[in-house]
């Protein structure tokens, strides 16, 4: 009957579109450069894009998404000299970035004691100076180049645990209020001055939380303590969350950071932050992938971290991303992080600032990571992340940045029924392949005509 072969075509039709990317490449579509790697790529996007998609609310976002993209990770605490300092933060600047992310070090400024702010561990070389001086320099700098600083707060001092450095020197302290009282003086001293507070890094995996068992709930206490003593010192302070660590290992000292932020949501911690951090590492493949799925890692895996937190009602909060980059680690280190060369790198990481930009209506700044070591780590393979080296030879990385970072850009954000679409593509595949298959074996069944 002509009905019945109108509805299976149409099936057919419904089936093509349901299958059909937004992509004009296969590069686009997997973010993969070797042919091999995209046609895998595309099994997986497959696989991936006829399932439910996340809920990403894309226009809910109320504050702190609609601001400069370009941010950067710093290490000036670990530049002895001010002069090289001074020269990091107007080369970031005249590279167009506009944030940087700096660690204000509890234990090298609370070093000796509590309530100590002397640094008396190199007396005979310069005396006893003020622990403060260095970050007071920091400050003073970035608002000379008008850099705002996001501050991230962690690595408590060995005085601060009764296992002192023996559980690890990144463990959270025995006393809230020890953690409470550092962060607090922190932003009464840069009041006005400091705006963005990040609490801790990582308390996901090891070994951000010490040598022992990561804890969402032990670390969504520090949180909510860490945000009424930031939230009573300066009002118009901004918290942002410790970055969660993309990974998919659960063994005690690693959790998933989809369970781990689940558990802080259900120990309360919607109320006790302002901003939520995701890291934004690419690994393997470029910032164009498409594929998202939970079990896999890549530069879009935020987007999951998204729709939990739609779904725990903090649609209107955004995510900034605390660490992006690609790893150029040569060959002899493991590629834990992954491994491209730098030219790769130098494309992928201008290509993420765009989508950001582009795909991405709740990311706010997003900090590469990183632009120098004080000094060269060629053994380490985080080393490779770097955009400078320590005598301030500029990377591939660094020249694509900063031409990227001083032009003009038109951004052309996803029009609105791209979302729409991602929702709906899933119920379009169900139905096409159940009309299909049913045709299917209609047809095959004995004494049938198929018409």
């Amino acid at each position: 009957m002509i009905w019945k072969r109108a509805i299976v075509i149409l099936a057919f039709v419904g089936l093509l579109i349901s299958l059909w990317p937004n992509a004009s490449s296969l590069y686009d579509l997997t973010g993969e450069e070797n042919l091999l790697a995209q046609l895998r790529g595309i099994v997986h996007w497959l696989n991936t894009a006829v399932r439910p998609q996340p809920h990403l609310a894309p226009n809910q976002v109320t504050e702190y998404a609609h601001v400069p993209v370009m941010g950067i990770n710093t290490f000036l605490q670990l530049e002895a000299e001010v002069a090289k300092r001074e020269r990091s933060l107007q080369l970031i600047r005249q590279a167009g970035f506009t944030f940087i992310r700096q660690e204000f070090t509890w234990e090298d400024i609370e070093i000796h004691g509590k309530g100590d702010y002397e640094d008396r561990r190199n007396v005979e070389a310069i005396g006893i100076v003020s622990s403060w001086e260095k970050y007071d320099n920091i400050v003073d700098l970035a608002e000379e180049n008008g850099l705002e600083i996001m501050a991230r707060l962690s690595n408590p001092p060995a005085w601060s645990r009764t296992l002192t450095d023996t559980i690890g020197t990144q463990a959270p302290p025995d006393d809230l209020t020890d953690y409470g009282d550092f962060v607090t003086v922190v932003v009464e001293r840069y009041r006005g001055r400091v705006t963005y507070f990040q609490v801790w890094n990582e308390p996901n995996i090891y070994p951000e939380w010490g040598e022992q068992n990561v804890d969402p709930e032990a670390y969504t206490a520090l949180l909510c303590h860490a945000y009424e003593r930031i939230k009573a010192a300066n009002p118009q302070a901004v918290v942002v969350a410790g970055a969660m660590s993309p990974t998919v290992a659960m063994d005690g000292r690693n959790m998933n950071d989809l369970i781990f932020l689940q558990r802080m949501y259900n120990a309360g911690a919607d109320n006790c932050f302002d901003i939520l951090s995701a890291q934004g590492y690419g690994l393997w493949s470029g910032a164009a992938d498409q594929r998202l799925r939970p079990t896999v890692i890549n530069f879009p895996h935020h987007m999951l971290l998204r729709d939990l937190m739609v779904r725990n009602g903090d649609a209107h909060k955004p995510i900034w991303l605390s660490e992006m980059g690609w790893n150029t680690v040569p060959a002899g280190l493991p590629p834990d992080y992954g491994q491209v060369s730098q030219a790769q790198q130098a494309r992928y990481a201008v290509e993420a600032y765009k989508r950001s930009q582009t795909d991405w209506p709740w990311l706010g700044v997003v900090y590469y990571w990183f632009f120098k070591r004080a000094a060269p780590e060629p053994d380490q393979v985080s080393y490779y992340f770097r955009v400078m080296e320590p005598d301030f030879t500029p990377l591939p990385v660094w020249e694509t940045l900063a031409e990227y970072g001083n032009e003009t850009h038109q951004v052309e954000t996803v029009p609105d029924w791209v979302w729409g679409w991602g929702q709906i593509r899933p119920f379009l595949f169900t139905i096409s392949t159940a009309i299909l298959f049913f045709a299917l074996l209609r047809y095959l069944m004995p004494g049938e005509t198929g018409d």
